[in-house]
C-alpha cells in the first residue's frame, strides 16, 4: 500500500532541502499532526513536512468513526505488537524512500516524528533504517520489541522522548524504559517528562522538538 497524507511546502518558498515525516496516533490520521509544521518550520524553513495516514483502517473504531492505525492494538500480546510494528515499518520505510526521491533531497536529509502509536512506529523504523534519520522525536510513545533492538539497530540518531507525567493512555514509564534501552545501545537520548500533562503535546514539548530538529540538521550540515 502506498501511503498518502497532507503536507506543508517549505516556508521559505523554495525547493525542499529537508524532509520531516509526522506519524499520527491510533484512530487519527495525518491531519491530526500536520499543523505542527507551522511551528517547526520556524527553525526549518527549507523543510517539507508530510503526515502520512497509517496503512490500516482503525479496526477498533465505533461504527462510522473512521481513522487509521499503523498496526492493530486489539491484542496487546508483545509478540503480536511486534509483528504489527514490523508490518508498519515496511510501509513507512517505503514512504520515506519515495518522498526522498520525489523531493530530490539527500538520502540522510530527513527526520521522523511520531505521537503515541506513531511514536512507537518511528522509533522502531528509524533505528533500523539503512540510512538513519537525522533525529527521531517520539511523543507519548514506547519502544516495541526492545529485545530486538541490539541485533537490529543500524544507526544511532539523536532521539527525543517527550511524555506527560499524567498520561493515562500510554504511561510515562514507557518512555523512561525506552530511554534506558536506547542508552544501553549507545543511542543519544534526551527525555522530557511534563508535569500535569496527559496524553498530548504542549508548548514545552514543541520547543524541545524544535531545538532537536535544528541541532540535528545544523550538526550534519556543518560536517559536510
Amino acid at each position: 500500500m502506498v501511503l498518502r497524507g497532507p503536507e506543508r511546502l517549505p516556508a521559505s518558498g523554495g525547493p525542499a532541502k529537508q524532509l520531516v515525516v509526522l506519524c499520527h496516533g491510533v484512530g487519527a490520521d495525518g491531519n491530526d499532526l500536520i499543523g505542527l509544521a507551522d511551528y517547526w518550520a520556524q527553525v526549518l524553513p527549507d523543510a517539507q513536512f508530510v503526515a502520512p495516514d497509517g496503512p490500516e483502517p482503525y479496526d477498533m473504531a465505533p461504527s462510522g468513526f473512521g481513522g487509521r492505525q499503523w498496526f492493530s492494538i486489539g491484542d496487546l500480546d508483545p509478540a503480536t505488537l511486534g509483528d504489527g510494528v514490523r508490518r508498519a515499518q515496511i510501509a513507512l520505510d517505503a514512504f520515506i524512500d519515495m518522498e526522498i526521491v520525489r523531493l530530490g533531497i539527500r538520502e540522510h536529509g530527513y527526520a521522523l516524528m511520531g505521537f503515541s502509536q506513531g511514536a512507537m512506529t518511528v522509533l522502531f523504523t528509524g533505528l533500523r533504517r539503512k540510512i538513519p534519520p537525522r533525529a527521531i522525536l517520539a511523543y507519548s510513545g514506547a519502544l516495541i520489541d526492545p529485545e530486538s533492538l541490539a541485533p537490529e539497530v543500524t544507526g544511532k540518531p539523536p532521539v527525543l522522548l517527550v511524555h506527560g507525567e499524567n498520561d493515562a493512555v500510554v504511561p510515562s514509564f514507557r518512555s523512561r524504559a525506552a530511554a534506558t534501552a536506547l542508552m544501553a545501545e549507545g543511542v543519544p537520548v534526551q527525555t522530557l517528562c511534563v508535569p500535569g500533562l496527559g496524553h498530548g503535546i504542549e508548548q514545552e514539548g514543541l520547543k524541545a522538538g524544535a531545538d532537536t530538529l535544528r541541532q540535528a540538521f545544523e550538526c550534519h550540515d556543518q560536517k559536510e
